[in-house]
């Protein structure tokens, strides 16, 4: 073989190469939210708050989610998987349900407990 034939195969060799090593992190990178699953964090309000206005609005995040409740009911998060659902408390104690499932149908759910006074 000549010099010039072997740079050519020392060159595709390594442009394969590259082009296994982007396929197998791009995997790895989308396989890491099936690895994770569905996760909800709530920023507000914090759990077992005393409220004394029976209106509140509950804010957070969730992630890796296809689908998402308070209390049976259907919210919607943007973009980045921000949600904010505003909810009428009776007087007492108040628990709201959080529920999230993912497109490969596991759950998680996230329980919230307040008190209007």
């Amino acid at each position: 073989m000549t010099d010039r034939m072997k740079v050519k195969r020392f060159v595709k060799i390594w442009i394969i190469l590259a082009f296994i090593v982007v396929i197998a992190g791009y995997a790895a990178f989308q396989a890491q939210a099936f690895a994770k699953g569905p996760t909800i964090e709530v920023t507000s309000p914090r759990n077992g708050v005393i409220s004394n206005e029976s209106l509140i609005t509950i804010e957070g995040t969730a992630k890796n989610i296809s689908y998402l409740t308070l209390n049976g009911n259907k919210i919607f998060t943007d973009e980045s998987g921000k949600f904010s659902e505003s909810v009428l408390l009776s007087r007492g104690y108040n628990i709201m349900e959080l529920d999230a499932r993912d497109r490969f149908g596991r759950k998680t759910a996230q329980t919230l407990q307040l008190i209007y006074k």
